[in-house]
């Protein structure tokens, strides 16, 4: 296994000459941690170790895995406070939310572990031979997933912890029985030393193949592109922005062997906030969406950025409320330098617009990186008209748009680009009545929400995190929940082989006593 470091607070023992530091947002200073450059010599002996290892790590059994899953977790736990406390110092971010993401990021090594253990994953498919069959014979024929090969995951900048080092994209690959190596996000790179740490301890303590797992570290784009072009490399996964992800996504196309890049990246996340909703509970859901819209500085790829709605009273006195709102909270410090630059250059743009009414914008003096959230209002043809108003600002930021009539409405979300969730607020009568809306977003969205807002993405096996391009380069998979795994495989038939050559998982006796579907039914 590979790591850039060995002990946070010393320099690493990489052997790339360009060094970086991480960045403090709320001390608006640089830590004290010094990372080197991985050279390309450290990629290529990552990569070549997670080859190396594949041949092997593909076959131990799930049970195996699963006590590798479970000690990351464990080692993750036993990191306690210095993970917590460098989490805070890279991301600004508070005690809570760090250690309500360490949580999150256990619980989903534990729940892929699970998984693994249960074994039915595989999706197993058994067809017997039917020699005497008319007009033709019909041969012996078994199906189940393989693991890809060596993924890279490219840790994200607003999780830390659930989308990076140790995330979603790590645990699922790791399930799926693909080594995997990571491109450390910069802005949190001594957080991910020490997730990395943990990793390779657990690797160790189960009995893990060498480079079943390494990190490596960059504050530039030169490494992911290495990494992504390297023909060793099977697959990646990527948390982030849409240039980032489509930069990935257009490497691994250029490549001899072209290569999945599962991207996620981005939303505005519509809201269609019925009628009868802002009649009833108009003020509450103001106040629920304010906090959502803040939550985490705004820093979510489900942040509610978009919210349509009839024009009338009913939805201006909704829209003041929410600015009322917005601005009674207190605004908190992005994660890096960078990040609030952009956001405020985005809000610049759209602040600007023809026809965009500012509804709230906190101006009161406020600390280095800090946002300030911003709500803006437009009639819905011009928001038709504007494609710029379309665009997503990555932070405190949201824009009503108040549509004419109901077939308006629809028309913005038929033209709308792929969303990773969208929201319904009114009553269940309203899911009939507005028919044709209500099935303009299912075909726009990964997540459709009644009555609730997006931010918080429930880890399970039935969540959908992820929707229609450009918020995904692949609808059909999830980067969330148990389901995640199924971007790291492949199906393989075996066709008249003999039994005791079977993976175990397609022998007759099925000694893992998993569920398969044999004969077009399920059962064990």
């Amino acid at each position: 296994m590979i790591s850039g470091k060995n002990i946070i607070g010393s320099k690493m023992s990489a052997n790339g000459e360009k060094t970086y530091k991480t960045f403090n947002p709320i001390a608006n200073q640089e830590n004290e941690w010094i990372f080197n450059e991985a050279t390309t010599a450290e990629i290529n002996e990552a990569v070549a170790l997670a080859h190396e290892a594949f041949k092997v790590y593909k076959d131990i059994s799930g049970a195996k895995k699963a006590e590798f899953l479970n000690a990351i977790a464990s080692e993750i736990e036993t990191l306690g406070d210095e993970l917590i406390h460098t989490y805070c110092l890279e991301s600004g971010l508070p005690e809570g939310r760090a250690r309500g993401e360490r949580g999150r990021t256990m619980g989903q090594l534990k729940a892929f572990a699970n998984l693994l253990k249960e074994g039915s994953w595989v999706e197993a498919v058994i067809e017997k031979a039917q020699p005497t069959r008319e007009p033709m014979p019909k041969a012996d024929i078994r199906k189940m997933l393989f693991p890809l090969g060596p993924v890279v995951v490219f840790g994200a900048s607003n999780f830390p912890l659930a989308f990076s080092t140790a995330g979603g994209d790590t645990a699922s690959a790791l399930a799926a029985g693909c080594p995997v190596i990571v491109k450390s996000h910069p802005m949190h790179a001594a957080t991910g030393e020490l997730v990395a740490s943990a990793i390779i301890k657990a690797a160790v303590k189960t009995g893990m193949p060498n480079g079943v797992f390494s990190n490596l570290n960059s504050s530039g784009v030169e490494v992911g592109q290495q990494l992504v072009q390297h023909p060793k490399v099977k697959a990646v996964g990527f948390t982030g922005s849409y240039n980032g992800g489509m930069a990935l996504y257009q490497l691994a196309n250029e490549r001899k062997e072209h290569i999945p890049v599962f991207a996620e990246m981005g939303s505005i996340n519509p809201v269609i906030a019925l009628p009868s909703a802002l009649r009833e509970s108009g003020d509450m859901w103001a106040t629920k969406y304010a906090a959502s819209i803040t939550l985490g500085t705004g820093q979510f790829c489900t942040n509610p950025g978009l919210v349509l709605g009839l024009e009338g009273e009913d939805l201006n006195s909704f829209a003041l409320k929410l600015s009322e709102e917005i601005l009674k909270l207190q605004p908190a410090a992005m994660l890096h330098p960078n990040i609030h630059s952009k956001y405020m250059e985005g809000k610049e743009v759209l602040s600007t617009q023809n026809g965009v009414e500012v509804l709230a914008d906190h101006k009161d003096a406020v600390n280095a990186n800090t946002a300030g959230p911003t709500i803006l209002r437009v009639k819905g043809n011009e928001f038709l008209r504007n494609h710029i108003l379309h665009q997503e600002v990555f932070g405190p930021f949201s824009v009503v748009v108040s549509c004419e009539d109901a077939v308006q409405m629809e028309e913005i979300l038929n033209q709308l680009e792929g969303q990773l969730t969208g929201t319904v607020l009114g009553e269940t009568e309203d899911l009939k009545t507005y028919g044709g809306i209500v099935d303009a977003l299912q075909e726009k969205v990964g997540r459709i929400l009644f009555n609730g807002v997006p931010t918080g993405v429930e880890v399970c096996s039935s969540m959908v995190h992820g929707g229609p391009f450009p918020a995904s380069t692949d609808p059909r998979f999830t980067s969330v929940g148990t389901s995640s795994i199924k971007r790291w495989v492949r199906p393989v038939s075996f066709q008249d082989w003999p039994n005791k050559f079977l993976p175990q998982a397609l022998q007759d006796d099925n000694p893992l006593n998993i569920v398969r579907l044999e004969e077009g039914t399920y059962c064990k």
